[in-house]
């Protein structure tokens, strides 16, 4: 939240008791007999001015300043999910089929089969069809590429991703450069990655959009402003710094921001030096508290992608956290999102932005060229 500080003036003395005062009026110090008295009380009321215009300055500070906006990103899903909805109802009025997004599940990891069940549920919710396809943990590399394989050449599934992480034993880059370009609804695949970092119209990976969209919705100006990026995954915290630096002229428009990325080895003073100057500050690192509130300057945007699990030390029960001292940095910020309820429904929401995208692809690519894709 934007403020304007309105700084009353402070008290000056009166005419006679300055300088000038005294010369006007025909009184010299060096002839008047309270002259000496004059000057050292000038001297006094100057100093009593000085200290009384920092106090106005600094009370009136504190009493406008308020708490950060706390951006919703639950209201701007259900927008851009609302703004699906009525993409696929056009889509599939004019004739078309409607979308359909298979999901390949590996293993019994609780969050994985939770962040599943949250994006099929929102596919229903906006007219796309889904499906998830469960596997085993032990499943091998092998007979994973072979399930991709078919679903890449079934002109049913318009959008495929396959939920990460998978077993140690498979290969996660393999898998993701295995799916259809033209189908990688999650932004992986390394030709969408490639495109993306050269400005191109491609699938933007989900939460790095979400983020994005949380940006220029809220109305957060990035143009020339300073960023810190905490973290550079390759599927979050690095699209996140193309997103915002690159030129807002292009095919993919960008930020056009100065971004700084940090990581696990950048020094704790260092990052603070980052911190304290940027504008918009995005947390990515997976680290709980990692951002603090003597960190930040006054009126910075904040975003906090982090996802941490720790245990509440009065309830002794999980909770779930980001990146960000939620309490502290909100009292300092001028926005800041939540964990839970900030990027994370943002991330579904542009997850199926891409499957619609993806439906309106397929129609315009010969069935030809995505085995050849699928296959390079």
């Amino acid at each position: 939240m934007t403020y304007t500080p309105q700084v009353k003036t402070a008290y000056c003395p009166p005419l006679a008791l300055t300088e000038e005062g005294i010369r006007l009026s025909g009184l010299s110090p060096s002839r008047h007999r309270s002259g000496g008295y004059i000057m050292a009380t000038l001297r006094t009321l100057r100093k009593l001015c000085q200290h009384t215009h920092h106090q106005a300055c600094s009370l009136h500070l504190s009493a406008s300043r308020q708490e950060a906006v706390v951006i919703s990103g639950r209201k701007l899903a259900r927008q851009i999910r609302d703004e699906a909805r009525a993409d696929v109802e056009e889509w599939v009025s004019a004739g078309n089929r409607r979308p359909h997004l298979s999901v390949v599940l590996v293993g019994d990891n609780p969050a994985s089969h939770s962040y599943v069940l949250n994006k099929t549920r929102a596919a229903a919710d906006v007219g796309i069809s889904s499906e998830t396809i469960l596997k085993p943990s032990s499943i091998s590399e092998e007979e994973l590429l072979e399930l991709i394989d078919k679903l890449n050449t079934d002109h049913r599934v318009d959008g495929l991703l396959v939920q990460l992480p998978l077993p140690e034993h498979i290969d996660e880059r393999r898998i993701c450069n295995a799916v259809c370009p033209d189908k990688d609804v999650d932004g992986f695949h390394v030709v969408n990655v490639g495109r993306m970092c050269l400005d191109q119209s491609t699938m933007l990976p989900a939460t790095p959009w979400g983020v994005w969209e949380i940006i220029k919705r809220t109305g957060i100006p990035t143009l020339g402003k300073n960023v810190l990026v905490a973290g550079r995954s390759k599927n979050v915290g690095m699209p996140i710094a193309m997103l915002l630096h690159t030129d807002g002229r292009h095919e993919r428009p960008g930020g056009d921001a100065t971004v700084t990325i940090s990581h696990r080895y950048t020094p704790k003073e260092q990052l603070r030096q980052h911190t304290k100057i940027a504008d918009i500050i995005v947390a990515a690192a997976g680290i709980p508290n990692l951002i603090t509130a003597d960190m930040i300057k006054e009126g910075a945007a904040v975003i906090d992608v982090g996802i941490n699990r720790i245990q509440d030390p009065l309830t002794g029960k999980n909770k779930l956290v980001g990146d960000v001292d939620f309490e502290g940095v909100r009292k300092k910020a001028s926005y800041i999102t939540p964990v839970p309820g900030g990027v994370g429904p943002m991330t579904v929401a542009m997850l199926m932005k891409n499957t619609i995208k993806a439906a309106k692809n397929l129609l315009l690519t010969p069935p030809e060229r995505v085995r050849m894709v699928a296959s390079s």
